[in-house]
């Protein structure tokens, strides 16, 4: 038996990695003859570099400033091949809300400079192909802050640099973009984005997410505003429109790469799929076995779990699914190709150990769902 396993991260417990290995353990426990490929997934949000790593992508490291200006070492990744250079880099990494206290002051002052770093350091190494994965970010600067990392200069009435933040956006009056860096037209830019929200407006990326980030009502005020300022600038100058669904997903990120960019919003599990070579793996496979942390209805409307469930449904493979809690049905699970799963908390005394112990947990979990499969 030749069996994929490709989990999602648990959040708050394992990487996709940590889990993987923790579900091969178990599964050789009860098929100890078996072919084991593990294969971590993620849907273009956090994660997304952990795959494109384990699929055969260099990990390189370079320090950049966090979304608050203390420096930090951000991790991407690298790939040279016959079709060209491809770099993954997530904005969580460089500009990620864990590396920031969500107050309503720093809400304002979050920045993606280091975003920005990046990727002028995958421009340096020659990448011909920019994948960014977007989720987990601190800041609603729109992608202000990269850009003037290559270059942008936005701009008061006074002809002042404005400061790095969302928060300042609302205070510019024009940009300055004779040093942006030309390289940015040459690249292809691939943007993993499954949320519809707009840029600004009561379903954009400040009303809907920026309390997630420390905005206080005020702070969700003046941050849309910034943005709604920053759509006209930018339209004004490109002559695009960036408030379309999707934009609003980072904080806005993808809003300035639409601008000043051939940039595309694409599914975030099709792309990463495709990027890492996923249908290959699944032609060898006799089964699937995935997982994540929760899986939920937000489950069943496209994350990687149940996207690459349904993928394999249409290849005729069966799919295990191992979550640390299930909040749907079976029925819910078999409409999406999985045949049996099960949950960490039948398993683990306590959700407390489930959490903290997860690895164990999870190796019970899968043997046993196995077992009875």
């Amino acid at each position: 038996m030749r069996i994929l396993i490709a989990p999602d991260k648990f959040k708050g417990s394992l990487t996709a990695v940590e889990a993987a290995a923790a579900i091969a353990e178990g599964a050789l426990r009860v098929y100890p003859d078996a072919v084991t490929t593990q294969f971590p997934v993620a849907d273009g949000g956090e994660g997304t570099l952990e795959a494109a790593v384990a699929a055969g992508c260099e990990e390189r490291i370079n320090a950049v400033v966090g979304p608050i200006l203390a420096p930090i070492g951000a991790a991407w990744a690298f790939r040279k091949d016959d079709a060209g250079s491809t770099a993954v880099i997530e904005t969580a990494q460089a500009s990620g809300l864990a590396h920031m206290e969500p107050t309503p002051e720093n809400s304002l002052r979050a920045h993606s400079y280091g975003c920005g770093q990046l990727i002028a350091a995958a421009l340096d190494a020659g990448a011909t192909e920019i994948v960014l994965g977007v989720g987990g970010s601190a800041m609603t600067d729109a992608g202000s802050g990269a850009l003037r990392a290559l270059g942008l200069k936005p701009l008061d009435a006074a002809g002042n640099v404005v400061p790095l933040g969302g928060g300042s956006l609302a205070d510019v009056v024009s940009l300055d973009i004779s040093e942006l860096d030309p390289r940015l037209s040459a690249v292809k830019f691939r943007i993993a984005c499954d949320v519809q929200s707009p840029l600004y407006g009561t379903t954009g990326a400040a009303h809907v997410f920026g309390r997630q980030k420390g905005a206080d009502d005020d702070a969700v005020e003046k941050l849309d505003a910034g943005l709604r300022n920053w759509a006209s600038l930018l339209r004004e100058l490109t002559g695009r429109d960036v408030n379309v669904p999707g934009a609003g997903a980072a904080g806005g990120f993808p809003a300035s790469f639409l601008a000043f960019t051939q940039a595309t919003l694409e599914g975030g599990f099709a792309l990463v799929a495709g990027l890492t070579g996923l249908a290959e793996r699944l032609a060898d496979a006799d089964l699937v076995i995935t997982g994540e942390g929760s899986m939920d209805s937000q489950s069943l409307t496209g994350k990687a779990p149940i996207a690459l469930a349904e993928a394999a449904r249409e290849r005729g493979i069966p799919v295990v699914a191992v979550a640390g809690r299930i909040l749907v049905t079976p029925e819910e699970l078999a409409e999406h190709g999985v045949v049996a799963a099960a949950q960490l908390l039948d398993v683990a005394p306590s959700t407390q150990e489930a959490i903290s112990d997860a690895g164990k947990y999870l190796t019970w979990a899968t043997r046993q769902v196995l077992e009875g499969a």
